[in-house]
């Protein structure tokens, strides 16, 4: 975070009418292009509020040791998005990995880390995964090097069968993984 404030300190102080909520999601939106991902559908108009007051309030996204129900708790009850949207939304693990330090899990979803694609989804779909024997919180390792993670969360996605037919279209189907990540991630960066 340090890291982005400081690259993104010199766009505030030139554009000064841009708010740090818009800047800082903008940038998440380029960065996902520039990665090789979709182009996400952005609007301008999210307000910065010193005092924390109007922050969501912590747990609004899944617990990582979840399954299924909980995944559709969150995203489904919650924020009102569907199986697909789900299952999209978390092609987002194909970017980046997991630090021990941060949230008690360890490692990368693919072998590109800094590439969007959908690897992620092929992973699931085409690897074994066991659960990893450690001293963290349950994640599963491939079977073949263990060099590569699964969250809970990202394995409930291949044992619900609702889940399993979106994971198993965008394995196959990056168009439409691109697609439908770009749909459901502009949605949730209008949400309030």
């Amino acid at each position: 975070m340090l890291l982005t404030t400081f690259r993104l300190q010199p766009v505030m102080e030139a554009h000064p009418e841009i708010t740090h909520a818009d800047l800082y999601t903008l940038a998440g939106c380029v960065a996902i292009e520039f990665l090789g991902g979709p182009k996400i559908p952005f609007n301008m108009g999210r307000s910065d509020h010193d005092n924390g007051s109007k922050c969501p309030a912590n747990g609004r996204l899944p617990d990582a040791a979840q399954g299924a129900d909980h995944l559709r708790k969150v995203f489904g009850e919650r924020m009102g998005f569907s199986d697909q949207e789900i299952v999209a939304l978390s092609g987002a693990h194909t970017l980046g990995r997991c630090h021990r330090a941060r949230s008690g899990f360890d490692g990368p979803w693919t072998t590109h880390p800094l590439r969007f694609d959908n690897e992620y989804f092929r992973n699931l779909v085409n690897l074994e995964w066991q659960q990893k024997k450690w001293n963290g919180p349950p994640q599963f390792e491939d079977t073949a090097t263990g060099s590569l993670m699964m969250l809970p969360t990202d394995i409930a996605l291949v044992k619900d069968d609702k889940f399993k037919a979106w994971v198993e279209l965008y394995a196959r189907d990056q168009e439409a993984f691109f697609r439908d990540f770009a749909s459901a991630y502009g949605k949730l960066l209008g949400m309030p």
